[in-house]
């Protein structure tokens, strides 16, 4: 399985971007996806995560109401819809897949299998 992410850009705060990730394999359906995003000197953390099989969505705290993930399982492909962009959004972003995962684990970097290369967002003020 591989994945590709992209849209990634530079964008002022208040704006919008739509990122990508392509999924390769068969049995996209099956397979949960997730965000993950890193900035410099801060840890790598949750974003947004889709379950597999049709199941629920999840975000993280800090982008409730301004982020949206969905699927689009004809094109193997997961978007993650970023709007009213703060600076603190200012990060590389790091689409990640796994079949295994379970509600609990949605949120956690290491239930996750398959990872993309990232896409960087810079939020300018």
């Amino acid at each position: 399985v591989q994945l590709q992410a992209s849209g990634g850009g530079a964008v002022q705060a208040g704006g919008s971007l739509r990122l990508s990730c392509a999924v390769s394999g068969r049995t996209f359906s099956t397979y949960s996806v997730g965000w993950f995003r890193h900035a410099p000197g801060k840890a790598r953390e949750f974003v947004a995560a889709s379950k597999g099989n049709g199941g629920a969505t999840f975000y993280a705290d800090s982008v409730k109401g301004r982020f949206t993930i969905s699927r689009d399982n004809t094109k193997n492909t997961v978007y993650l819809q970023m709007n009213s962009l703060k600076t603190e959004d200012t990060a590389d972003y790091y689409c990640a897949a796994g079949r295994r995962l379970i509600t609990s684990t949605m949120t956690r970097a290491e239930s996750y299998d398959y990872w993309g290369q990232g896409t960087l967002v810079t939020v300018s003020s």
